[in-house]
């Protein structure tokens, strides 16, 4: 495969990208955790989800 005298920018444009959606992916799995965790933590403390009191 040949890029031409601008393979450097394409192969570090693809590398940033990769970069940036493994970070964000990266991020909502940490996000998501400590969301559930702090759910816990309420439920422990008493407080109770609306949609469980039907």
């Amino acid at each position: 495969m040949d890029l031409g005298p601008h393979a450097a920018f394409i192969w570090i444009s693809y590398a940033v990208v990769a970069v940036t959606v493994a970070g964000l992916i990266v991020w909502l799995l940490a996000d998501g955790w400590k969301q559930r965790a702090d759910l816990e933590a309420l439920e422990r403390r008493g407080v109770k989800r609306r949609s469980s009191n039907k």
